[in-house]
Order: structure tokens, then C-alpha cells, then sequence
């Protein structure tokens, strides 16, 4: 693991795939977390996303170096964007490089999975509102 490179950040601003080369890899996977359009069946705006930074960072290192460990990875990138992300938008950036396809895509899956249960980053959709003459899903199960 002495020759992994782990990049973590928790920022505001918009995401952007960071240049990189990674000698040695075989594989580099990129997984871009963005913002669905519906949740719960009903139509969101975005998503506000909330976090305690400086904890969020370390948990986000920690896994990382987990995952270069486990897998046996070149490079991990983990970009986790807070404030409110509309939808379309990226929340989450995370790259991976590896000798061989299977372990990125798994140590990637990993990642996220390991990131949703241990990272304190919280989320509170917002909701789209009614527009005139058509109902809300809310107003529509109401009745």
C-alpha cells in the first residue's frame, strides 16, 4: 500500500474529475453519484446535503486506505460535495485504480456501500412543489 495515492475531499463546489495517470493500473473506474429525479415516488428538486467535515474526511480516508489495502489499489479519489445539489448534479466523485477490472469494480461498490453506513454526511431531499392544475403527489395521498 506504501505506493497508494488517496485524495479525499468534502467541498461546496461543483465536482470535476481530477486529471490523473496511475502507473501500474490495469483499470481506472470512474463512479459519478448524481442526483435522481425521483425518490420515494416523488419528483425532487435536489438534494441538501450537510455534513461535519472534518469527520467526514477522516472516515473518508480511513475507507479509502481500507480499500487500497483489500483491493489492492493504486489510487483512490473520493470528492463528496455538500450544500444543495439539484437534481442531475454530481454528490459524489470517486475514482479507483487498479491492476485488474474485477477489484476496481468491486472495491468501488465497496467504497460507496462502506461510505453510506460510516460517513457523517446526511441528506434532506427537497421536494418539488405542485405546479397550477397539477396536484402534488402529496395532495394527491392526502385524499
Amino acid at each position: 500500500m506504501a505506493n497508494v495515492v488517496c485524495e479525499i475531499s468534502v467541498t461546496r463546489a461543483p465536482l470535476v474529475a481530477p486529471r490523473s495517470d496511475v502507473a501500474g493500473a490495469g483499470a481506472v473506474i470512474n463512479f459519478w453519484g448524481v442526483v435522481r429525479p425521483m425518490e420515494d415516488g416523488r419528483e425532487l428538486e435536489g438534494i441538501n446535503y450537510e455534513a461535519h467535515r472534518e469527520m467526514a474526511e477522516h472516515q473518508l480516508k480511513r475507507i479509502a486506505e481500507r480499500a487500497a489495502e483489500r483491493f489492492e489499489l493504486k489510487r483512490v479519489i473520493i470528492h463528496h460535495r455538500t450544500g444543495f445539489i439539484a437534481v442531475g448534479e454530481a454528490s459524489l466523485f470517486l475514482r479507483v485504480a487498479s491492476p485488474h477490472r474485477s477489484e476496481g469494480f468491486q472495491a468501488s461498490q465497496w467504497i460507496v456501500d462502506e461510505l453510506k453506513k460510516k460517513v457523517p454526511i446526511w441528506k434532506q431531499p427537497a421536494f418539488a412543489k405542485a405546479t397550477a392544475g397539477k396536484p402534488s403527489l402529496t395532495s394527491i395521498s392526502a385524499k
